[in-house]
């Protein structure tokens, strides 16, 4: 056969099925009558004269497609919208993509991510070891990657990904975020500054932060940072400000979102929301031969939980909730608990206004349900090309180790005064007898680089997409906050908490709560919530073209406040 007969055999197909309806019957009848001969041949059917046959024969009617398209038109028209999202998405800028220039500045690579490679005892990588996986990041052949030298087993998490191609939405290389904080500069200081103290509170009450000595010192000593961009109250950080979020929400009310506490209703069960958590007091990482083996590949046992399950109530809890999560878990039980409370959908839904039809396939709930899924992919490629192959940014745990050879006197790194003079080192000192980040996991942060960081981007792509269906302005009925114990949910009689407030909050929480686990920057999070928030649009607005319905598109407010339609 040759290559083309297939798309031959196919025009003709259609072409039989596009003639006019007798004509297409008498080639029907025909062929059945000859399929009817050679069963008839084998003895499968009765004769082709009995009166049976020809019964059958004459009640064949064939049917045809309904529709304003049909067969090769629709094919045709198929094609065009493939082909027209494509063009619209070549049509915009390709960005640039500068990385902060630590990679380039030092030479021993200490600006650099590198666990799971080989290091020596100050954990400053294999030069050699490091060049192989730069050369995989640049060749992008397969065989370069399986040939990465690896320190003592830990495997490196999927670098190929930040290769992968997207069919809907934008391609992951034509996204950019900018460059992140410097190794050197007072920005990462006072970042590293907030780590150190979002470790040392982590078993405090969001509900008494207030009050809690620890959590007044830490925002006294970041107010005194001399570059922090966390949320500010009159200039200074403040405990009601504390380790928050930037966006519209963040601020107002309870630490912890509706989302994470309400009871969710998954089909015919319902989830009371309480977890297990890790057990108070417990950090890993403190030693400095268990946290430079585990630089080195290795790979610790599962540590201790708290036997007690729990309501989230502080940082360790959200920190375990952040640990274990499935990819685009928070915002499907966020659009569940919507649902649930019959929040209104969005006024630009045309199904507001039908009197004779629902929304299901499209713009009905099985449709927002799989397009928070579907989101998520081009989510990751797009932040996992970002991480790899333009940043490489180090993580939290990795600066801490600097921090700690700089100060006991082991290497004289170019680390900013605003940290090395800051309270959070004696305090963690104290503690632990090193000035390491104490984390959250036994395992520490994943083998993939900080930066932009996979929860936030997962998070502002789906929390885009639920502010794009559901009225942001609808306020949450019942509202709850969780005991200091964690044990109990007490009503909440604060100020109205809006959907889009608390969806805001949502993201905030998860992409926050991994910098509390220590394994992210602040930066990491509010970068990457607006690169998942710009793939979201950009996949709404294929989407926008698939449907049929009459459809003014998608309205949301943008986490920097500013109101769009797509």
């Amino acid at each position: 056969m040759k290559p083309t007969d297939s798309f031959e055999h196919n025009d003709k197909e259609e072409e039989r099925e596009d003639l006019p309806p007798s004509t297409a019957r008498r080639k029907f009848l025909g062929n059945m009558t000859a399929a009817a001969m050679a069963a008839g041949a084998m003895g499968l059917l009765p004769a082709s004269g009995s009166k049976a046959h020809s019964a059958d024969a004459q009640e064949i009617t064939p049917q045809k497609a309904i529709g304003p398209l049909t067969n090769k038109k629709r094919k045709k028209e198929a094609f065009n919208t493939r082909v027209n999202a494509a063009e619209e998405e070549k049509a915009f800028p390709h960005p640039d993509h500068p990385d902060n220039g630590d990679d380039d500045l030092y030479p021993n690579k200490i600006g650099s991510y590198s666990k799971g490679l080989p290091h020596n005892n100050l954990d400053e990588v294999d030069l050699a070891a490091y060049n192989t996986l730069i050369r995989a990041l640049e060749r992008g052949r397969p065989s370069d990657f399986e040939a990465i030298t690896l320190g003592v087993g830990n495997k490196l998490t999927n670098p190929q990904s930040g290769l992968a191609f997207e069919i809907q939405g934008p391609d992951s290389h034509a996204l950019a975020i900018p460059p992140a904080p410097a190794f050197n500069s007072a920005e990462e200081a006072g970042e590293i500054a907030e780590n150190y103290w979002m470790a040392l509170t982590r078993d405090v009450p969001f509900s008494q932060y207030d009050s809690n000595p620890l959590t007044i010192a830490a925002a006294a000593d970041l107010s005194r940072m001399s570059n922090f961009k966390g949320p500010k109250s009159g200039g200074i950080v403040t405990t009601g400000t504390l380790f928050r979020g930037l966006t519209p929400g963040d601020l107002t009310g309870p630490y912890i979102s509706q989302f994470m506490w309400k009871d969710t209703p998954f089909g015919a069960e319902t989830v009371d929301r309480m977890m297990r958590t890790r057990t108070a007091g417990t950090d890993y990482m403190t030693d400095y031969s268990e946290w430079l083996a585990i630089q080195n590949g290795l790979v610790p046992g599962a540590g201790t939980f708290d036997p007690i399950r729990r309501y989230i109530r502080n940082g360790r809890d959200l920190s375990e909730w952040v640990h274990v999560d499935v990819l685009f878990q928070a915002y499907f039980n966020a659009f569940l608990i919507l649902a649930s409370i019959n929040a209104p959908l969005d006024q630009n839904n045309p199904y507001n206004t039908s009197a004779t039809q629902i929304g299901f396939g499209t713009l009905g709930g099985p449709y927002m349900a799989s397009v928070l899924c579907a989101v998520a992919r081009p989510a990751l490629k797009a932040v996992w090309y970002q991480k790899w192959f333009v940043h490489r940014r180090l993580r939290p745990e990795e600066f801490a180790g600097r921090v700690h050879n700089r100060v006991t006197g082991a290497a004289n790194y170019p680390i900013h005064s605003d940290i090395l003079n800051s309270d959070a080192l004696d305090e963690v000192f104290s503690r632990n007898g090193t000035y390491l980040l104490p984390m959250a996991f036994p395992e520490g942060c994943p083998t993939h680089p900080a930066y932009g960081a996979g929860h936030a981007t997962v998070a502002g792509a789906c929390v885009t997409v639920l502010k794009a269906f559901f009225d942001e302005s609808f306020i949450i009925p019942n509202p709850v906050q969780a005991a200091a114990d964690g044990l109990s949910l007490e009503p909440f009689a604060g100020p109205p908490l809006t959907v889009g407030g608390e969806l805001n909050k949502l993201a905030s929480n998860v992409g926050i709560g991994r910098n509390i686990a220590g394994v992210h920057w602040r930066t990491d999070g509010n970068e990457s919530f607006k690169l998942g928030e710009e793939v979201a649009i950009r996949y709404l607005k294929d989407e926008k073209h698939c449907f049929n319905e009459q459809f003014a598109g998608f309205r949301l407010t943008k986490f920097d406040g500013t109101t769009i339609t797509i």
